[in-house]
């Protein structure tokens, strides 16, 4: 069952995931493994002689838009940046359930495709979600995890999320826009965040893409506990998903050795501050 709302809408959307990637002059290659849950896509790309990092994308969105998102990493460190299988990108199209384990065991195989033992982890928003679950199925495997408004920690659904589904309805029946704007409004904050790539990126999700309401869900303490793996974890104080005050005191308890970190006046769609761009580049250099 294809993952997009027709063969037109997968064309389109890979066609903006290659122009996006163009966008990061960087050289990029197309690197396949095989996991037990089907064909993963990586892209391999950054300092080739910079620290391996696996990066995860966010939900109902791609690697490339998120490695443009979060270019910074590029100059330090060797990203492996995956497509997420069942989401967007050119991974297979099966779609795994975000309230188990599944998305541990399928991230753990791609380490072990890649040919890692253990690897620092970087993960966002619903790819946050998928590193806390790898950190509970296979904690040996993650030599570092960085997770940035991390769903699967202490997800909340507000109020404010039903009435993102207003102007979604109205872009919808009207293909207006601004209702586009309207909408990742929500998860913004301000409105110089919603650049012409970010809105690109949430055009083609509603238009092509059949849309994943469900986050992986929140992860055991008990399984959490045995990951000792150093871990930063941000959250933004006015993410309407996954706010950092209910994110950060959880995360606290439950990762042993994380440090936590709020991103202040930040939505669930954010530029990063440079001070926080440094905090993870050190972070992940020492």
């Amino acid at each position: 069952m294809s993952i997009y709302k027709t063969q037109y809408g997968r064309e389109m959307s890979l066609k903006l995931y290659d122009a996006q990637l163009k966008k990061l002059d960087y050289s990029c290659k197309d690197v396949y493994v095989h996991t037990s849950f089907g064909r993963t896509h990586i892209i391999e790309t950054g300092n080739l002689s910079g620290e391996p990092l696996l990066v995860f994308h966010g939900g109902n969105s791609t690697t490339a838009y998120n490695l443009l998102m979060y270019r910074f990493l590029l100059k330090d460190f060797h990203i492996y940046a995956v497509d997420i299988i069942g989401h967007p990108g050119k991974s297979d199209e099966v779609i795994l359930s975000s309230n188990n384990y599944d998305y541990g065991k399928w991230a753990s195989d791609v380490i072990s495709g890649l040919g890692f033992d253990k690897i620092a982890c970087f993960g966002v928003s619903y790819g946050g979600g998928v590193l806390a679950k790898l950190m509970c199925i296979a904690p040996e495997k993650v030599e570092k995890s960085v997770l940035i408004v991390p769903s699967g920690i202490n997800n909340a659904f507000p109020i404010s999320t039903v009435k993102m589904m207003i102007p979604l309805l109205k872009y919808k029946l009207t293909k207006k826009e601004k209702y586009i704007k309207e909408t990742a409004l929500f998860m913004a904050i301000k409105e110089e965040i919603l650049d012409k790539d970010t809105l690109d990126m949430v055009k083609d999700s509603f238009d092509h893409v059949k849309t994943k309401v469900g986050m992986p869900s929140n992860v055991s303490e008990q399984l959490m506990q045995q990951c000792n793996a150093p871990s930063l974890i941000m959250a933004g104080e006015k993410d309407c998903l996954f706010p950092a005050r209910k994110v950060l005191p959880r995360a606290k308890k439950i990762i042993p050795n994380g440090t936590v970190h709020m991103l202040k006046g930040c939505g669930h769609m954010h530029m990063m501050p440079e001070r926080e761009k440094k905090m993870i580049v050190d972070f992940l250099s020492v």
